[in-house]
């Protein structure tokens, strides 16, 4: 029921962190993986997927240029011929507090981290239709349920992937496509490096995680296997923790 063999997946920001543990897990599972990156560090996740015996494919790319965003597809589908999963990793986060947010940094982030996802599941989402299958996940947050400190764009942009992602599921789970998001909680990132060198905040945050660890890319893999697979296929517009129990704090 866990087995992509055969499947083709799209992993948006699949270069580092997350989304290189997202990309290498579903590989392990058997998938060919197209990677988008804003930059070359994708070499070497592709590299590792290749020695699993996989296929991938690496496309720098800004996911921000809307108008780009269709070549991409094309380009996936070229290299591929179809595509079966869909992953929206990419994201960004800047913090400052909301009284002295810059308002480029609240379309940055909005840009990437909720219109990219969107638009880019638009277009993969009509094909996947037009096949009658296909799996889209977004990665939420654990600001997709609460408000944090000093990142109100961050915030805003992830409860907005919460809410897209039963709107999609909503109209697309009757033909076949099924969309879900994980929200992981506090994992080892270059995103959350500032907070883990702040030894006060990093002792609270751990404080609070029942695990008694920050998450690693790893962590993610099996979570997005099973969304990936056919074992989820009854599963539609659902928000899945990965948080270290976090949330049940």
């Amino acid at each position: 029921m866990f087995d992509l063999t055969g499947k083709v997946a799209l992993v948006t920001g699949g270069a580092v962190g997350l989304g290189a543990g997202i990309s290498l897990g579903l590989a392990k599972a058997g998938a060919d993986v197209a990677i988008i990156t804003s930059n070359d560090r994708s070499r070497e996740v592709q590299q590792q997927i290749e020695a699993l015996g996989r296929k991938a494919h690496t496309i720098v790319a800004n996911l921000m240029d809307e108008d780009g965003l269709e070549s991409i597809v094309q380009e996936v589908v070229s290299v591929f011929g179809k595509i079966d999963i869909l992953v929206n990793n990419s994201g960004i986060i800047r913090r400052t507090p909301a009284a002295d947010h810059a308002s480029n940094d609240w379309h940055d982030v909005l840009n990437l981290n909720l219109n990219s996802a969107f638009f880019l599941s638009q277009l993969v989402g009509r094909r996947m239709i037009e096949q009658g299958s296909g799996k889209i996940i977004n990665i939420a947050s654990m600001l997709s349920f609460q408000g944090g400190i000093n990142v109100p764009g961050y915030t805003a942009s992830k409860h907005a992937i919460a809410g897209v992602t039963k709107a999609l599921a909503n109209e697309w789970a009757g033909k076949g496509v099924q969309v879900n998001a994980i929200a992981p909680g506090y994992m080892s990132t270059d995103n959350t490096a500032a907070i883990r060198a702040d030894e006060d905040r990093n002792t609270q945050i751990l404080a609070r995680i029942p695990a008694g660890r920050w998450g690693t890319p790893e962590d993610m893999q099996g979570p997005v296997i099973f969304l990936a697979s056919q074992a989820s296929d009854y599963m539609s517009g659902h928000v899945l923790c990965v948080d270290g129990g976090w949330m049940s704090r």
